[in-house]
């Protein structure tokens, strides 16, 4: 039974999907001004391994990711390089997906863009204008009245009065409360523009999300999500627009991610510490990085670090050196299952069951490792079966579908002092093992348990894991 924590109710909710088979999920995608940034990539790393799973649990997804090709943002950063939005756009849509194709995110079903939705942004405009919720501003920019939604901040726990306290009321010379946002803004001199019943303008971010939603999907969605700084404006705001344009909106489950930090401060240009996804491919594999991204739980901040870079690269280089030299057999032969089969399958659907829970997953993965070094001097035949299932389990995840010795031969381009003293202990146990010297072999241990290291042994070497 499959639990997943609903921001809008502040709780883990059974998850009923509105159609029984066929669910809907939306989540807002990347604002295509720039390469995109390690944040980006572990978001959509998650969205990823949720739709791998409702897939495999047996729903039919229907996966949609916006595009956001027109933004200030945008706008300012082609003036500055002195080309067309257009060509802007297409060139970071196109290394957008290159860089999500890198650590396998796999695309969704449906990938709209703003620009492509003008018609319907100027017609959810039009309802909310005749609902009511909207209105023509001092400026001519047509703005949403937030006062006349009474359940505004529902989503985001906010507050109208407490967000009113010390702020200025300058805009109020253009707008009737400080809140109200925009949703057409009348175009500047020099700008991009589209024809609308108020005049030459373009829309406002908010409403884009609320036209695609609408057009590709309907007024019911299943799940909607995105990034945890998401929450408020933007998805608070797309939540009232929808529902004040079209009032049989049903939005049912809200889920958001926390945020990456690097090196335990938030990832800031003005910091200096802001990562792109392709520079984080010089401190990592792809597989590695993925891997890192899913290991703190979603809804957690994760802290990016060459040393968590390299811890996730060993455990990874641990669970491959367990499928080394393990057999690939048929497909038939899993789906009999045996006891332990059942027993990992059962966990691991516990795990994912339980909001989709990796960090959970990762440990049921070290499990199953173990248990695969265990057999292969015992009984092969099982450890090929096991070994066989973590690959299919973990292929949800995105991981551990590569070569072991392959992977194994790569270089470690995390590799730190840590790592480097776990592989210098590992070899002097390794050694002394071999010697029969099982004080040295102890002694090594002992140093292992104190840098958090588990050693599993077979009949032939050492090889470790994570606590």
């Amino acid at each position: 039974m499959l639990k997943i924590y609903n921001t809008l109710s502040h709780k883990k909710e059974i998850f009923k999907p509105i159609n029984k088979d066929k669910i809907n999920m939306y989540v807002c995608g990347v604002t295509v001004y720039d390469f995109c940034h390690i944040g980006h990539g572990r978001t959509f790393v998650v969205f990823d391994v949720i739709s791998r799973y409702l897939r495999y649990i047996g729903y039919r997804l229907n996966y949609v990711r916006n595009i956001t090709d027109i933004d200030d943002k945008i706008i300012n950063r082609a003036n500055k390089k002195n080309e067309s939005i257009k060509n802007l756009t297409n060139i970071m849509i196109k290394n957008m997906q290159n860089d999500f194709a890198s650590i396998n995110i796999l695309p969704p079903d449906s990938e709209p863009r703003a620009t492509c939705h003008i018609l319907e942004i100027i017609n959810i405009i039009k309802k909310l204008i005749n609902n009511g919720y909207a209105y023509i501003a001092n400026n001519g920019d047509v703005m949403f009245d937030v006062q006349q939604y009474h359940d505004y901040g529902k989503l985001s726990g906010q507050k109208l009065k407490e967000l009113w306290i010390g702020k200025q009321n300058k805009t109020l010379e253009i707008k009737r409360n400080f809140m109200d946002f925009v949703l057409w803004k009348i175009s500047k001199q020099n700008e991009p523009y589209w024809n609308s019943p108020w005049g030459h303008g373009r829309p406002g971010w908010h409403i884009e999300c609320s036209a695609m939603q609408n057009k590709e999907i309907g007024l019911n969605l299943d799940i909607h999500g995105g990034g945890s700084d998401l929450i408020f404006p933007h998805h608070e705001n797309e939540f009232a627009q929808s529902v004040c344009a079209y009032k049989d909106t049903i939005i049912k489950y809200w889920i958001h991610c926390g945020m990456v930090m690097v090196n335990n401060k938030k990832m800031s240009k003005s910091l200096g510490n802001f990562l792109t996804l392709r520079e984080a491919l010089f401190d990592s594999d792809s597989e590695t990085l993925r891997y890192f991204l899913m290991s703190s739980h979603y809804r957690n901040q994760l802290n990016y670090s060459v040393n968590n870079l390299s811890q996730s690269n060993m455990s990874l280089r641990s669970l491959y050196t367990a499928l080394r030299g393990t057999n690939i057999i048929n497909n038939s032969d899993i789906l009999k299952g045996n006891e332990i089969n059942k027993k990992f399958e059962n966990r691991f659907l516990n795990a994912m069951n339980d909001d989709f829970n990796i960090p959970e997953v990762y440990s049921i993965m070290f499990d199953m490792a173990h248990e695969i070094n265990r057999l292969k001097n015992k009984n092969m035949k099982l450890a090929n079966r096991i070994s066989l299932q973590l690959r299919n389990l973990a292929s949800i995840l995105g991981i551990l579908q590569q070569d072991p010795d392959l992977f194994l031969q790569k270089k470690n381009t995390t590799n730190t002092d840590i790592s480097d003293e776990i592989n210098r202990l590992i070899k002097i146990r390794n050694i002394a093992r071999n010697l029969k010297n099982w004080k040295e072999a102890d002694i090594a241990r002992s140093k292992l348990d104190k840098l958090g290291v588990i050693v599993e042994d077979n009949l032939y070497e050492s090889t470790w894991r994570y606590k």
